[in-house]
């Protein structure tokens, strides 16, 4: 995808078709909330509450948890400001550039989602099979509301997301799982 947005390859083509057609559909109010929950505001005061539960709490095993946590979240302007000067895309409805990859998305992505994985071990099991689905929905509305509102090209969203979604999956390897015919003995 990164290749395709610096190359102007086919897929930043159907990129920007996608986006002229997207932008400014819905609810102006309703995308703008969608937006700006990967907004600091928002992502970062529950990213934040997830930390202090996990402190408050002194779960075992949680410390270096928050700690991956922290430098997940620490990890997105470091990589997305330098990025955005690399391509130097414009946006979907203006002239200036700097748009690729999406800063809220990525925030979106990794405050949601570390927040999720810093929380699974502690909530009951009904809650913890919707702790990662519920984090997936709220970056899922952030990167629509960033499209509707033509904040962002689909692929400076998608961009993001791969990249942090990578990053995540780094610093939080998933647990490795009992086979299945362990579990029946």
């Amino acid at each position: 995808m990164t290749w395709q947005v610096a190359a102007g390859g086919p897929l930043r083509s159907l990129d920007e078709r996608i986006s002229r057609t997207a932008a400014g559909r819905g609810p102006r109010p309703f995308t703008e909330l969608l937006a700006d929950l990967g907004g600091l505001p928002i992502a970062l005061p529950v990213l934040a509450a997830a930390l202090l539960y996990v402190r408050w709490r002194q779960a075992p095993g949680r410390r270096y948890a928050a700690l991956r946590a922290v430098l997940a979240i620490v990890a997105v302007p470091a990589a997305v400001i330098p990025l955005k000067a690399l391509f130097d895309r414009p946006g979907p409805l203006t002239e200036a550039t700097g748009y690729y990859p999406s800063g809220h998305a990525a925030t979106a992505l990794v405050a949601f989602g570390a927040a999720a994985l810093l929380l699974r071990p502690s909530l009951p099991p009904a809650a913890r099979a919707w702790a990662m689905p519920a984090a997936g929905l709220l970056t899922l509305a952030t990167g629509i509301g960033l499209v509707l509102r033509g904040y962002h090209w689909p692929l400076d969203v998608i961009g993001s997301w791969c990249l942090f979604g990578a990053l995540l999956l780094l610093l939080f390897p998933p647990e490795p799982t009992e086979p299945a015919d362990q579990l029946q003995r």
